[in-house]
């Protein structure tokens, strides 16, 4: 027979374990055209934009903070990987097109401490022949493809299995 257990917490051990949580910083990067989600080639990216994704999602991991950045400029995308790439606990990057074509952010990538997973709304395997080759993947931690939005959420659990880190 089983019993019921009361368990009675203060105030003050509930803040006590809240304040014990190691908050982790992971980053999402978003290359070109990323921007115009929920706008364009509906059937490949979807109906909802990046933003409203992310605002669904955060509450569901209450112990990271997710930083949000996105760029149609390379440059910019290769001066957030070294701004962040030391100080983050993780980054999710999808470069879009610069996933093929850019060797500054290969090279960025390569230059930063903090793991980098690649992820793509779409299989980049089942698309145009010029989309198969990731310039991007041998650098980093892993990639994610093919799950529509959720391939984000995926990065995420990348972060927070201790096994593959």
């Amino acid at each position: 027979m089983r019993t019921k257990k009361n368990v009675h917490m203060s105030a003050g051990s509930i803040r006590q374990q809240r304040t014990n949580y190691i908050r982790m910083n992971i980053c999402i990067v978003n290359g070109p055209n990323l921007n115009l989600l929920g706008k364009r080639e509906k059937g490949i990216y979807g109906n909802s934009s990046f933003e409203e994704w992310l605002e669904k999602i955060r509450p569901h991991y209450p112990e990271i903070n997710l930083d949000y950045f996105q760029s149609n400029v390379e440059g910019e995308i290769v001066t957030y990987l070294q701004k962040s790439g030391f100080s983050a606990d993780g980054i999710i990057l999808n470069a879009g097109a610069y996933t093929h074509t850019s060797v500054a952010i290969r090279d960025a990538i390569a230059a930063v401490n903090t793991p980098v997973v690649e992820v793509h709304i779409s299989n980049i395997l089942t698309r145009e022949s010029f989309r198969h080759e990731s310039i991007i993947g041998p650098v980093c931690r892993g990639s994610i493809m093919g799950f529509g939005l959720d391939s984000y959420r995926l990065g995420i659990e990348s972060f927070l299995k201790p096994e593959l880190k």
